[in-house]
């Protein structure tokens, strides 16, 4: 078999895990966990990707997690400070943080709109996404669209 035909096999070594299913961004209502900073997290079963707004002015503050993480520009401009090396990320841009390595990121007076890849799925974020979907919940058809993060 080829290199290209063991890619592209259709022989099923293992069994499903679920339905695969399609989900449009778009109509996914965005949670601020920090000013400026909106987040549209789509799960799968050991992958998230969130889809990040970031105004400008912005600040995700440095921090670490256990998760692996892949920022990946599509428009605007961020400023990465990945343990220290600082860089202005633009459309096209992808930041690879290991697990545990200390990073933070901010806009200047550009926004940016980024996807974050986290494997496996950045609980704390899942956590915080659950809260802030109670608690629109909480406040009924005035307080929001129920923001949980699409899981299915």
């Amino acid at each position: 078999m080829t290199d290209a035909a063991s890619h592209f096999t259709s022989e099923a070594l293992g069994e499903p895990e679920g339905p695969g299913r399609y989900v449009n961004v778009d109509s996914l209502s965005a949670v601020e966990f920090a000013p400026g900073l909106g987040f549209r997290p789509v799960l799968g079963q050991r992958v998230m990707a969130n889809f990040v707004s970031f105004a400008p002015g912005a600040v995700a503050p440095r921090h670490v997690h256990e998760e692996e993480q892949l920022i990946i520009i599509l428009d605007g401009e961020l400023v990465v400070d990945l343990d220290g090396d600082v860089r202005t990320l633009r459309k096209g841009d992808v930041a690879m943080i290991p697990p545990w390595v200390p990073h933070g990121a901010w806009t200047t007076d550009r926004h940016c709109e980024e996807i974050d890849v986290f494997s496996p799925p950045r609980q704390s974020l899942l956590k915080l996404a659950k809260e802030h979907a109670a608690r629109a919940d909480d406040q009924g058809p005035a307080g929001g669209s129920g923001s949980a993060p699409d899981g299915g």
